[in-house]
């Protein structure tokens, strides 16, 4: 099963379960916006300019790794996972299997791998979370596996 998060109200601990499955709206990545955030946090050739773009690996212009980064944090925050205090990061991994072109339709499938209270703050808990990014034709852009802070509904142990 999956869920659809807009407009739902807050998730806490209680209401992860490993298994539940959740999608984000979508968001297109305009040629522009790829040029801006290379400019700003990637300045790399193959972010920035066309020509020099169709000479790279990527034989055209692509979004930085950070960039699709960002916009799946974006994606996250507002209509994928609703956690009660936010979307609050304790490490994890990124990988990027196909770059970002512009144009790009991007949505995030988010599955909740793991769920553990912790024993010494049980008023909040670890949960992991595998997130897929994907483009228009169904192809996975990155794939992030994190640890979040996630706050209990009850500091009781009973989970």
């Amino acid at each position: 099963m999956t869920d659809s998060t807009v407009g739902q109200t807050s998730l806490y601990l209680e209401d992860l379960e490993p298994g539940r499955r959740f999608e984000t709206a979508s968001a297109v990545v305009a040629r522009d916006a790829i040029k801006r955030f290379a400019a700003d946090f990637d300045p790399q050739p193959f972010h920035l300019d066309e020509h020099a773009a169709e000479g790279s690996f990527f034989g055209g212009l692509v979004a930085s790794g950070w960039h699709t980064a960002a916009i799946t944090m974006r994606l996250l925050v507002t209509s994928g996972l609703p956690i009660s205090g936010g979307v609050i990061g304790a490490g994890g991994e990124l990988v990027w299997p196909k770059p970002v072109y512009p144009d790009d339709e991007l949505t995030v499938a988010v599955e909740i791998v793991a769920a553990k209270r912790s024993a010494s703050r049980p008023e909040r808990g670890l949960v992991t979370v595998r997130c897929e990014t994907r483009n228009q034709n169904g192809d996975v852009v990155q794939i992030m596996t994190a640890r979040l802070v996630v706050p209990a509904r009850t500091a009781s142990v009973t989970q």
